[in-house]
């Protein structure tokens, strides 16, 4: 316990130097050519993995991660009242954010799909642990820059999980035009952007850095944790969605597979996938049966379910004929 303290205390000490950490950040916040292919090439791994639902391909993009560099530059800049570091941080990251926009939209307009995969539209619903998420990313981003022997590959990591995929699916939803997933995955993404401004600017203060007036650092943390009392309100409704949907989605499976079709035995329930977009939301429900299944036995199955949620749902059975085959012995 007591080496756990002291671990605590001495959190600053070993760190980089203030002007060596500032010249750092100075060098990673320039709009260079590295940031430049660094960037287009994460958005465009991320774009093409976001249509192809392929989550390995997103992790890809995400080991890039260019956006880390000018973000911690902008956290040290707001502490410390840097104005020449918070102009490039600043700078580099609208550039960045507007030029991923941009190239991801592009992919979309030439590379067009019937519809967003699982890896589009869970980027398209924010909620709390969305927020909670970037700030342990931003701490572990701002911890390994003040401790170089940690490495950039772990931050890098972290901070792409973060950034990238929100920003091109904001690109992909426009070039398709579904702007309420736009402003979805654009809420995220500045939800993150704050989130992580917000931890870097806690672990630098905890190391030590904070060297400028009380005043700036009052300013800079009143307008973070304004900006997340702000977003607070949206992610937390989203967050209680989910909740509820979650509650809603097993509750009907319950029920479709317990009692499917008013306890038919010859149906059997593979799979129960709920479309909350629609309206009213649309149950597709996976089955088999040796029996057909008629619109009046559709209808019994979303009469029991308003009857036991209270709610109004479409059921769209897709039924695979069943048969049994035994043998003449």
């Amino acid at each position: 316990m007591f080496k756990t303290y002291k671990l605590i205390k001495d959190f600053g000490s070993g760190s980089v130097p203030l002007l060596k950490l500032r010249d750092s950040l100075l060098t990673d916040a320039k709009f260079t050519q590295n940031y430049l292919v660094l960037t287009i090439s994460s958005c465009l791994i991320a774009t093409l993995g976001l249509l192809i639902n392929s989550a390995a391909v997103i992790i890809g993009a995400m080991i890039i991660a260019p956006l880390m560099l000018p973000l911690r530059g902008m956290s040290f800049a707001t502490l410390e009242g840097d104005l020449k570091l918070l102009r490039l941080s600043f700078a580099s990251i609208t550039v960045g954010t507007l030029m991923s926009v941009m190239c991801s939209g592009l992919v979309g307009l030439i590379i067009r799909i019937p519809e967003f995969g699982s890896e589009i539209l869970s980027r398209t619903q924010p909620t709390l642990i969305d927020l909670l998420i970037a700030v342990v990313a931003g701490g572990v981003s701002g911890y390994a820059k003040i401790r170089p022997q940690i490495g950039d590959a772990i931050p890098g990591t972290a901070i792409a999980v973060a950034l990238m995929p929100p920003i091109c699916v904001v690109g992909i939803a426009i070039s398709q035009g579904q702007w309420e997933a736009a402003f979805g995955a654009s809420l995220l993404y500045v939800t993150n952007l704050i989130g992580i401004n917000l931890a870097c600017l806690g672990v630098y203060v905890l190391a030590g850095y904070a060297r400028s007036s009380e005043l700036a650092r009052t300013i800079s943390w009143s307008i973070s944790i304004l900006l997340i009392a702000l977003l607070a309100l949206p992610l937390g409704i989203s967050f209680v969605q989910l909740v509820n949907h979650a509650q809603v989605n097993n509750s009907i499976r319950e029920i479709l597979v317990t009692r499917s079709l008013i306890d038919r035995p010859d149906v059997e329930v593979d799979k129960v996938s709920i479309n909350w977009r629609k309206k009213p939301p649309e149950v597709m429900v996976i089955a088999r049966t040796k029996n057909p299944i008629t619109p009046d036995d559709v209808a019994l199955v979303e009469q029991l379910l308003k009857k036991e949620l209270a709610l109004s749902l479409k059921v769209i059975f897709d039924v695979t004929p069943a048969q049994l085959i035994e043998s003449n012995r």
